[in-house]
């Protein structure tokens, strides 16, 4: 043990140097190269546009609607999604601080006070009692159990907690962005819901007029009884879609509002397809595929790469020599007015090193644990690359068809629409049977539904993209 009159303040922060100016045994971390082509496929399919550069844009610049701007607002202060995702980025942020915390000294501080009283015998046989107070005080402060941080043992788990903490943070804006992506989506969907019930409505309506005329032409000798039933089929059948489609409407109401959080006015909510298409802002094709590397489940990917790094340079280090420090720093009395005098300070350092000779490997098996985990974290990272250029591509895909197929269910409707009007007339004069009558009303059905059905696509498309291309994100956070 090693005793002095002082500790001067000038050691403690000469400790505190050695500390924080440890170095690193993590290897350097370069970013691998993105497993993926230099830009979207192109060809017929994808509609490239040379010299294109998709934008980052907030998601009040995709969706346009005021209406759905405001329940968006709503979900993002009251989703419990959000909600959760904010309080594991709170703890994964104040884990790093804990972790940090092992690269300082702890530095305490403790103070006793003691009074005894005794009566007894003079010496010597004298006669009498002898009465006599002492009193005893100390103070005393001093670091306890520090590590000096040479091979960067702490550093590397400061620096792999504080990546762990940025990919949570890239975890929690991808539930952000999916909310949002979410809440469009269903607000779509109840626009296509509400058409096809109103599709299912207005069939039910014309199928009861064609059963009521059936009916009449069944009792003037004139209709099969076989007319009559195929016509209730058909009404039947509506009937049912009604039915179900009015299930469908109530529970994309129940589906906004779990997402909201919160009950909303549902006057926000649209009254067609035609007004969510001309509310959604077309994203353009023809960026480079380096954009996907501002999503945030690939930004995830990329810090638990950079966690994953710092652990190596951990796990190196266990394979050096601890070194410990402790000092003590005092004053002690046995009275209170001598407390200060001169000599009554007190002060004493410390210092221990350990190294294991021998523990089986162990150490240098957790720096090969650590490097298999890296080597896990990164073909994680280029599967996360591969998987959005994947989505991104397919959403393209189908962003550039979608017209085509907007044209052809538009232009099968409308043939559909014609063939019904006419067959009716001539069923009504006679001329065609009641089956070709029931066919041409079922097909217009048919039709009608279908061409929601690729409208509420070309919707889903352009919400897609939105979140495939991890839209409404700012620039990754730096590591600090």
């Amino acid at each position: 043990m090693i005793r002095s009159r002082w500790l001067p303040g000038a050691a403690l922060a000469s400790i505190s140097a050695l500390a924080l100016g440890a170095c690193s045994m993590a290897p350097k971390y370069v970013a691998p190269a993105p497993p993926v082509a230099e830009s979207w496929p192109v060809g017929d399919a994808y509609l490239a546009q040379s010299e294109v550069t998709l934008p980052l844009v907030s998601y009040t610049e995709i969706f346009q609607d005021p209406r759905l701007q405001s329940l968006v607002e709503q979900a993002l202060t009251n989703n419990r999604d959000l909600r959760v995702a904010a309080a594991n980025l709170a703890a994964a942020r104040a884990q790093v601080r804990v972790v940090r915390a092992n690269q300082f000294p702890a530095i305490g501080v403790s103070g006793s006070a003691s009074r005894t009283e005794a009566n007894g015998a003079a010496a010597g046989g004298t006669t009498g009692n002898v009465t006599g107070d002492r009193s005893s005080y100390s103070l005393q402060g001093g670091i306890s159990s520090f590590e000096l941080d040479f091979f960067g043992k702490y550093a590397s788990a400061t620096e792999a907690q504080r990546n762990t903490a940025l990919s949570t943070e890239a975890a929690a804006r991808t539930v952000r962005l999916g909310l949002v992506a979410d809440l469009a989506q269903a607000w779509a969907t109840y626009a296509a819901d509400k058409e096809l019930l109103e599709i299912a409505q207005a069939t039910a309506a014309n199928a009861e007029r064609s059963v009521a005329l059936t009916g009449a032409r069944l009792k003037g000798g004139i209709a099969p009884r076989t007319d009559l039933r195929q016509a209730e089929q058909v009404l039947e059948t509506a009937r049912g879609d009604v039915a179900s489609q009015t299930t469908a409407l109530a529970q994309d109401v129940n589906a906004v509002r779990l997402l909201v959080g919160a009950d909303f006015d549902e006057a926000l909510l649209p009254g067609n397809l035609d007004e969510v298409n001309r509310s959604l802002a077309v994203l353009p094709a023809g960026t480079s595929s380096q954009v996907l590397l501002r999503r945030p489940d690939v930004l995830e990917a990329e810090y638990s790469l950079r966690a994953a790094n710092a652990d190596i340079g951990t796990a190196r280090a266990q394979l050096f020599p601890s070194i410990s420090l402790t000092g003590l720093l005092g004053v002690a009395s046995n009275a209170l007015s001598a407390l200060f005098d001169k000599g009554a300070f007190s002060a004493t350092g410390t210092a221990a090193a350990s190294w294991s000779i021998f523990n089986a490997g162990g150490r240098t098996a957790n720096v090969e644990v650590a490097k298999a985990q890296r080597d896990a974290a990164l073909a994680t990272y280029e599967k996360a690359i591969q998987t959005a250029f994947r989505e991104v591509a397919d959403a393209l895909a189908g962003q550039g068809t979608l017209a085509e197929r907007l044209r052809a269910a538009s232009r099968f409707t409308e043939a559909a629409t014609d063939t019904a009007r006419l067959t009716e007339a001539s069923y009504r004069q006679g001329i065609t049977s009641s089956l070709e009558n029931l066919d041409a009303q079922r097909s217009l059905y048919s039709a009608r539904q279908q061409e929601i059905a690729v409208r509420l696509a070309a919707a889903g498309n352009r919400i897609t993209l939105y979140r495939v291309l991890g839209g409404d994100q700012a620039s990754p956070p730096q590591t600090r």
